[in-house]
């Protein structure tokens, strides 16, 4: 999988409203795109994209001995792919291997990924984040699908071996990550229409984004997808009727259908320029994952059906209900190709909201580490005046990293961080972490937690978002010995309440290594 840098998806700022003529099918190969005369000041994450450039680092060339070390340390522990995260398949790939030619190609349906997006309001009006990918998925035979799980995401077992509805789910999910991209394609014609508000649409998770009193439009990509299928770019809309975003609290919602492909909808989030946004990440904070054990992780993305983390979705349907205005919103580095069974598990399960994935064009180490921090920056920037309540787990290593840096980018917008203490909780989780970020933090503004329950009764709003009763314990440094080497208590105590001290830097450095290195290639091949 080629490597493309972050710069590549920040496209230029001449945009503009291309009304479709007709609604005859959307995509096709690509034509000369002429330069289009701007209509809008475009989005400020689109002109800034120096910033997370500037940040990214390559951990693997500052410390490969130490992660080779650990891995050969490992021996037959893990799946050889987890070392190796060069063997995920391209398009090219999966053509070859299925010995499809491109007439067969050619055949087959076009399927377009719209992952929800989040609009934002500027003087000349609301800009809709549109990004997802295009691409063709092959006939697969029932046996073929078997055996590329086998190899590749079931480990210990196989398929033949699982209950009959993990069989299915795991063969679904192998079908979806063995597809062919759509290169330097148009995606012509998103059809936008309101959509209902998600209280009088009987979604379980709730949510207060309410009907849009108007919006109905058809519009047009300025630029064709990248060479992965991708595509990722604000695009203003007209009014139309609807609620401006500076006279506005609350979310207004569009259905989006991109015509002449067979898949293709998804809801866009038009969010006012002031209120709440909750950034959620989802794996091991609203759902049962266990990232940290190979064999569990994989059996939890792969063949089981998602479940949630304990009572998590009752603190979220609070949080909807008691601010009702509030803007929620999923940010995730599983990659694009399993995201909809990511959407279709907080549809059903936690409020409506607009998503960020890692798309396939970041397949290098460095940028898959730096991902995160791009999506969090480009948010942050396109609501300069919102506050944001950041929610993740300890057990990513660039969570710990980037929520408490965004405190001090962008001073005065982050409200509140929460972060599931994985390692107090979970026997399995030996990741170590870093704390040192929050030294310089408000202790009202963050907060490490062990159950959901601890996030009751919290003033969101007013920016108090410290239980008192949970003890922190704090040390700001490196939490936790790997693999078993070490104490693994947690900032706010271990199960039974004892106190975390620091560690020494070189064990800790080793570790947190191989923990993002893990964490994010593990997610790179699957």
């Amino acid at each position: 999988m080629s490597s493309i840098s972050i710069r590549s998806l920040l496209l230029p700022a001449s945009l503009s409203l291309l009304v479709a003529a007709s609604p005859a099918p959307s995509l096709r190969p690509a034509a000369p795109v002429a330069p289009r005369d701007p209509l809008i000041t475009a989005s400020p994450s689109l002109d800034r994209p120096s910033r997370t450039l500037k940040s990214r680092r390559d951990i693997l060339s500052d410390l490969e001995g130490d992660v080779n070390s650990v891995l050969s340390g490992l021996g037959s522990g893990i799946p050889s792919y987890v070392a190796s995260f060069q063997d995920f398949p391209t398009g090219d790939d999966v053509q070859s291997s299925l010995g499809l030619d491109d007439d067969q190609l050619r055949a087959l349906p076009t399927q377009v990924l719209n992952v929800d997006p989040y609009a934002n309001f500027t003087a000349q009006g609301w800009n809709v984040l549109f990004h997802g990918n295009v691409y063709k998925q092959p006939n697969t035979s029932e046996q073929t699908l078997n055996d590329l799980a086998n190899k590749l995401f079931i480990y210990g077992t196989s398929v033949g071996d699982l209950p009959p509805d993990q069989q299915d789910q795991t063969r679904n999910l192998t079908s979806e990550i063995f597809v062919v991209q759509q290169g330097d394609v148009e995606v012509n014609t998103i059809h936008l229409e309101p959509a209902q508000s998600q209280g009088s649409s009987g979604e379980p998770g709730g949510g207060g984004a309410t009907t849009a009193t108007g919006g109905t439009q058809d519009i047009t990509l300025p630029y064709n997808t990248t060479d992965q299928g991708d595509f990722a770019v604000f695009v203003p809309i007209q009014n139309d009727g609807l609620m401006l975003g500076n006279e506005t609290s609350q979310v207004q919602r569009l259905n989006t259908y991109v015509e002449g492909a067979s898949l293709g909808n998804a809801t866009a989030y038009l969010v006012p320029n002031q209120g709440i946004t909750f950034i959620s990440d989802i794996d091991d904070i609203l759902r049962v994952t266990k990232i940290y054990e190979p064999k569990e992780g994989l059996l939890n993305s792969f063949a089981r059906a998602f479940t949630p983390w304990q009572n998590m979705p009752d603190i979220y349907a609070n949080w909807s209900k008691s601010l009702p205005d509030a803007h929620f919103h999923y940010l995730t580095t599983t990659p694009e190709q399993v995201t909809r069974n990511y959407m279709q598990f907080i549809y059903s399960t936690y409020p409506g909201g607009s998503f960020d994935t890692r798309p396939l064009n970041f397949s290098d180490i460095s940028a898959t580490l730096s991902i995160r921090k791009f999506l969090l920056t480009r948010i942050f920037e396109s609501f300069p005046q919102r506050k944001f309540v950041l929610v993740a787990d300890t057990s990513n290593s660039d969570v710990m990293k980037d929520y408490p840096q965004m405190a001090t980018d962008f001073p005065g917008q982050v409200q509140c961080i929460f972060l599931r203490n994985t390692s107090a909780t979970d026997p399995g989780d030996k990741f170590p972490y870093d704390t040192s970020g929050f030294k310089n933090l408000n202790q009202n503004s963050y907060m490490f937690f062990l159950n959901p329950d601890d996030l009751t009764n919290l003033d969101i709003e007013g920016g108090q978002c410290y239980n008192q009763s949970i003890p922190q314990n704090l040390t700001f440094g490196y939490q936790g010995l790997p693999f078993g080497l070490g104490d693994t208590a947690a900032v706010n105590g271990s199960a039974n309440g004892s106190q975390s001290a620091g560690m020494p830097m070189a064990s800790a450095q080793m570790g947190l290594t191989f923990a993002a290195f893990l964490g994010a290639v593990f997610w790179s091949v699957v």
